[in-house]
């Protein structure tokens, strides 16, 4: 039996002997180090309920993960920062369609990026209330869905919603996987390493089972951002 065979698919991703090239955000976002750079844009983003016991359990997966003795791999984002991406607003350096709006143009500042989607979304009411469940614990944070279907379906709802709003869909639109971003990959982790990984994610995974069941969620929120170290809301939309 190969040492990976008995991982998840993402977890034999972050390996690497499977990934001849760096990962993708390191140089633009991070640097090796792990400090993020500056990279300004837009999103609308639902942050985790502070103090909430939900908030407390992925706190302390984030801690668990700081503590492994290869975690120096990832630049861990601030605690202060956890949300959910609801939909992709712009950033300035992915300046082209479909990741754009087509009746604006490329080299439109982000401020004023910014500023348009404010105007856009007055009287934006949005798709209504919805609960998330954690789906998996990976390298990079945790994947997550509606709590139930009907949840998926406003979630789905509101990303339609704010694609009419916004001018433009994503070539994921349709198969977004929603998730909480705790870690961004520096390095890739050594094969000999997956498996303690795997356990913890395990671990983790059932702690979050029993802790959080249902991540306690802010209201979406329009957010600007200098780079993934904070993310300051404009507009509650919900």
């Amino acid at each position: 039996m190969s040492l990976t065979s008995s991982l998840s698919p993402l977890a034999r991703y972050a390996a690497g002997d499977v990934n001849p090239l760096p990962p993708r955000h390191r140089g633009r976002r991070y640097d090796r180090a792990g400090t993020f750079l500056p990279e300004p844009g837009n999103t609308v983003v639902c942050h985790l309920v502070e103090d909430s016991p939900s908030q407390a359990a992925v706190l302390e997966v984030r801690r668990r993960m700081r503590a492994m003795p290869d975690a120096n791999r990832l630049a861990f984002t601030p605690a202060s920062s956890l949300h959910m991406t609801l939909f992709q607003g712009i950033i300035e350096y992915r300046r082209s369609l479909p990741y754009w709006p087509a009746d604006v143009p490329l080299d439109t500042e982000i401020g004023a990026m910014t500023n348009l989607y404010m105007k856009r979304l007055e009287g934006f009411s949005g798709a209504g209330p919805f609960r998330i469940r954690v789906v998996d614990v990976v390298p990079t944070g945790l994947t997550v869905a509606g709590a139930t279907e009907d949840d998926s379906r406003r979630m789905r709802a509101w990303r339609e919603a704010l694609a009419e709003v916004f001018g433009y869909r994503h070539p994921d639109h349709d198969d977004y996987v929603f998730h909480v971003t705790l870690a961004y990959m520096i390095d890739w982790l050594d094969r000999d390493r997956l498996p303690e990984w795997q356990a913890l994610f395990d671990d983790c995974r059932a702690l979050l089972d029993q802790e959080a069941a249902v991540l306690e969620l802010q209201p979406p929120a329009l957010c600007n951002f200098e780079d993934m170290n904070h993310f300051e809301p404009l507009r509650v939309l919900g």
